[in-house]
């Protein structure tokens, strides 16, 4: 039964945020609408090379027969979520017009490097079945230094400018974290958190989603002209 609902819910949200990342990239108008569609690819792209052998493993001989294929998928996962939130730091700028800030950009860079040189660790043991739990808050305390940034960043400027559209942005970002942060703490002990990471999905499928309808909106106003 597992198998059946992961696997189906996985697919969706795999062909859903490629799908929409596509639409936007397609029909861009604007460089934000194209950063978000490459954003939403990312997104895409990267968890598939983790659900992919995940739902492969739990349709025939179990998670246990594809220790290897699982974490490397997680290790790319990992890498394409720094890129996802360094495009959202980029889509910041451009709907809200930011000029300079060079010391901020410069921070999110760094945050960036030393997460993805710190998935590259051997420590990490991506291939393991004992990965330590040590190395997985390593690697995420620059990430989570990072989504801290944009959420806050997120909520100042839709505030000041009262953006409708992505006035709840800051909130998603934080769901996203509020539900990936126990997994990664606890889940080893309490497996049953691992569900946790489809609420957290759902998360990001909303961020893409504010993205999505902005776009159609402004299609729409281009159409009534």
């Amino acid at each position: 039964m597992q198998a059946i609902m992961e696997t189906g819910f996985d697919i969706i949200y795999l062909c859903t945020v490629i799908f929409l990342g596509v639409q936007m990239i397609k029909g861009a108008k604007k460089e934000q609408t194209r950063l978000f569609g490459i954003m939403a690819v990312v997104l895409g792209g990267g968890d598939a090379f983790h659900l992919i052998p995940r739902a492969y493993a739990l349709c025939t001989d179990g998670l246990e027969a594809h220790v290897q294929a699982l974490g490397t998928g997680k290790l790319i996962t990992s890498i394409t979520m720094t890129i996802f939130y360094l495009i959202l730091y980029y889509i910041w700028r451009k709907r809200y017009q930011i000029e300079g800030r060079k010391n901020l950009t410069i921070i999110m860079y760094a945050l960036a490097i030393i997460r993805i040189v710190l998935c590259l660790f051997p420590q990490n043991k991506w291939i393991s079945a004992d990965a330590p739990l040590s190395w997985g808050i390593y690697r995420n305390i620059p990430f989570a230094i990072m989504g801290i940034f944009i959420i806050v960043l997120f909520y100042q400027e839709a505030k000041r400018n009262h953006d409708i559209s992505f006035r709840f942005m800051w909130l998603a970002i934080i769901l996203s974290f509020g539900f990936y942060i126990p997994v990664v703490l606890f889940a080893d002990v309490i497996p049953l958190l691992g569900m946790l990471m489809i609420p957290k999905t759902c998360a990001y499928v909303w961020i893409v989603f504010m993205g999505y309808l902005e776009w159609r909106e402004e299609n729409k106003l281009v159409s009534e002209f």
